[in-house]
């Protein structure tokens, strides 16, 4: 039986290190090798390389596929968070399918501009003046400091932000990276969890560039806090000439409330707090593609367009039709009913019941119950507050859980579950009750 490393050296199998990455091409070797050692009859080693070529062009054919997310995180980074309206994809297809007005002004026979295709929409949902897109929230706050926080000699000047709000988030990412890529020099004030508009007041200097407030993301501090509020900051840059950011991270343009979540603060109250510049992300919780926006002054926002960063960090097409039609839904109120995202915060328990109980008898002969779970907002999104919810629990037969999570995403299509106790749980909320007939086939082909 050769060894792992004599597989992985063989140039058929080389070329597959090197599309699919180290871990990725061993993983399938190993399989192979596996499978080969339970045989009645040991294979010569070329089998077990013809195996492991076998399972590698598979592995590099799926590429990019859909699954069924059974995790109950609604907006689940890993997963591509906020799946899109079927108004959404509608739009994409009519705008990548052929020719598009990306950037022509159908009236005048001239060149136009990109930007200005969101605009009307998006001062209509936040009360803006005006807005920008850019391809991520990330690059939305690294525009805004490039273009405020860097001197004309190049210099970095100041933004203030409290201690409590210099987030990481997932992959890594972490605010005060973000500032110093930008040019921007930090300065925190504050305690973790205490800060005052005195803390903001006294940390101002000649090259304060930007007051900030940051979305606590996926975290909260309780207890014994004190935080300064959006009005008295934009009090304070006021007085001092010195504008203010928010980045609100969520994007939430509606009540989430009434889907029994506790209130998030959406875009228009930052607004009307008179923040300058207030940034989010498109595809959490207001439902649409990947993309960074950034509303607020029209002033601020001319500085903005103003900056050659924004080439860098510019939209296409597809994501100005998907956020296009996303947020049209937001405008005619029709978010319940179109918008993935809401409906899925909206179904009542008593349905998720009713599909659970449904699948049970689908599958029959396995040992697959109905049982309460917990899913959650996901996307750094109200993150202690959990979305009471049904699920499958499946105990496969030999009693392994992570084997029988393996097969699941091994499947067509993939089921991505959790694993609870010794049972492997299927959130039934983040699965469309359409693909139900999809669920019960993958869940009879993990157990063979």
């Amino acid at each position: 039986m050769p060894a792992v490393h004599r597989v992985l050296d063989e140039p058929r199998v080389a070329r597959f290190v090197v599309l699919l990455g180290a871990p990725t091409a061993k993983r399938h070797v190993v399989a192979a090798l596996d499978a080969a050692r339970a045989a009645e009859v040991t294979p010569p080693a070329s089998a077990v390389v013809d195996d492991a070529l076998v399972r590698l062009a598979g592995e590099a054919q799926r590429g990019l596929v859909g699954v069924l997310n059974g995790t109950g995180v609604l907006l689940h980074t890993n997963l591509g968070r906020a799946p899109l309206a079927a108004a959404a994809l509608d739009a994409i297809a009519a705008a990548a399918g052929g020719a598009s007005n990306l950037e022509f002004d159908l009236t005048t026979g001239t060149r136009g501009s990109r930007y200005e295709r969101l605009d009307a929409l998006l001062r209509a949902v936040t009360g803006a003046e005006a807005s920008l897109v850019v391809n991520n929230c990330a690059a939305a706050v690294l525009l805004v400091l490039d273009t405020f926080a860097r001197a004309p000699d190049g210099s970095a000047r100041e933004v203030i932000v409290a201690r409590g709000q210099l987030v990481e988030i997932g992959g890594g990412f972490r605010l005060p990276d973000v500032l110093a890529r930008s040019g921007a020099r930090l300065v925190e004030v504050g305690a973790t969890n205490k800060v005052r508009i005195a803390d903001y007041a006294h940390a101002l200097s000649p090259r304060t560039a930007l007051l900030m407030r940051a979305h606590p993301s996926n975290y909260r501090i309780e207890g014994f806090t004190e935080d300064v509020t959006a009005p008295e900051l934009v009090a304070l840059g006021a007085r001092a000439g010195v504008p203010v950011i928010e980045d609100l991270g969520s994007g939430a343009l509606e009540d989430v409330r009434p889907y029994g979540l506790p209130g998030e603060r959406t875009v228009a109250e930052a607004v009307s707090d008179g923040v300058d510049l207030v940034t989010f992300s498109a595809d959490k919780l207001l439902g649409g593609p990947q993309a960074g926006i950034i509303a607020g002054r029209r002033a601020a926002i001319a500085r903005l367009r103003a900056n050659p960063l924004l080439r860098a960090l510019r939209v296409g097409s597809v994501t100005i039709a998907a956020l296009g039609a996303t947020l049209r839904l937001h405008v005619e109120g029709t978010v319940r009913e179109q918008i993935p995202l809401y409906r899925m915060l909206a179904t009542p328990i008593d349905a998720l019941r009713a599909r659970a109980e449904a699948l049970v008898a689908r599958v029959d002969g396995l040992d697959v119950h109905v049982a309460g779970h917990e899913g959650y907002a996901g996307g750094g999104t109200l993150p202690l507050a959990p979305l009471p919810s049904i699920a499958l629990a499946w105990r496969p037969a030999d009693g392994d859980v992570n084997a029988a999570a393996a097969r699941l995403r091994a499947g067509d299509p993939p089921v991505v579950a959790r694993i609870d106790g010794d049972a492997v749980a299927i959130d039934l909320r983040t699965i469309p009750p359409a693909r139900d007939a999809d669920l019960a086939a993958a869940l009879l082909a993990a157990a063979r």
